[in-house]
């Protein structure tokens, strides 16, 4: 019976062992070669186009001596040992690479039938920049599909002074420049049209200009400048909106001060402010860099100082009176 129990046990640690030698030569089979670096399956970013400046591993199955990393040269190639030659890649994918150093080689003699593969370790072509009146400017690859939305929320997202539109630059093509794109930043946010959120290939400049200004002064509660956002643009009343309305003693009549086109100078624009809160005139458009004054009216004011000086006094002397009664 012992023998039986021993028999079993040395059968069970003989299969447990040759497990383990057959699972230890199944990696070792898919071990890289030497020269080979783990980290680059790990690490390939993908599959877009390579440029100038970009990281890339050529690996070539059964030659270590050829299996390296290099950069792409400012001329678009990959210079490899045994190459007299470099490889033109620029605009290739990581597959077509592949196809590339594989022909280099049968060309050049180097090898008969390599088996090559290719993947980007770094991009460095691929600049997307993002500027202007978001919370973090930032610049970063275009790898995968990237495209409007996701480049705004990596700067995340626009500032308060942000404008009404977002302004893409393209990189210089062969054809020639491709004008700016101007993208309405609420249609874009909104996602009605889809074609808005356009894909980044590399090379793209975000800019979101800053809102142009508009200047509110006088007898209101919160004076100051405020950001013109709003695509159809401001109004009277929704600047005093903005300011949280006007304090007690307004003057009937306000004045816009507007810049008169290549002179540097400001005309004044009178509006009947009262008239306009009381809906008997139509409301005023304003222009960007407006100067909205609202001023007070000094004689309502002294009427009505005098007015609470008078009733203080008349209080006061009738308590005397019923004093000194």
């Amino acid at each position: 019976m012992n023998r039986k129990k021993l028999a079993v046990v040395a059968l069970a640690v003989c299969g447990a062992v040759g497990v383990r030698a057959q699972a230890v030569g199944s990696a070792a089979s898919q071990a890289p070669e030497p020269g080979e670096s783990t980290e680059v399956w790990s690490n390939n970013l993908g599959f877009e186009p390579v440029g100038v400046g970009d990281l890339v591993y050529v690996s070539v199955t059964g030659s270590p001596e050829l299996s390296r990393s290099s950069r792409v040269t400012a001329d678009g190639k990959l210079m490899l040992p045994l190459l007299r030659e470099g490889v033109p890649v620029r605009g290739l994918t990581p597959s077509r690479i592949a196809d590339a150093v594989a022909a280099a080689l049968v060309k050049e003699k180097v090898l008969v039938d390599p088996i090559v593969a290719a993947s980007v370790l770094e991009y460095r072509s691929r600049r997307v920049s993002v500027v202007g009146a978001v919370r973090v400017p930032c610049s970063f690859q275009a790898v995968g599909d990237l495209r409007l939305l996701d480049a705004i929320a990596r700067a995340q997202g626009t500032s308060p002074e942000a404008g009404p539109e977002v302004i893409v630059s393209f990189p210089s093509e062969k054809d020639g420049e491709r004008s700016p794109l101007h993208v309405p930043i609420r249609a874009l946010l909104a996602a009605r049209d889809p074609s808005l959120n356009i894909v980044l290939s590399g090379g793209e400049e975000i800019r979101v200009p800053e809102a142009q200004k508009l200047f509110i002064v006088g007898n209101v509660k919160m004076p100051g400048s405020y950001p013109l956002a709003d695509p159809e643009g401001s109004t009277v009343l929704k600047a005093l909106a903005l300011s949280q309305g006007s304090l007690p003693f307004t003057a009937k009549r306000a004045y816009i001060y507007r810049l008169i086109a290549d002179s540097g100078k400001r005309q004044e624009i009178p509006v009947e402010l009262r008239e306009i809160l009381h809906r008997k005139r139509p409301d005023v458009p304003l222009q960007a860099n407006d100067i909205l004054y609202v001023p007070d009216n000094p004689k309502t004011r002294l009427t009505a100082a005098t007015l609470d000086r008078m009733a203080g006094f008349g209080s006061s002397v009738g308590t005397g009176l019923v004093i000194w009664h």
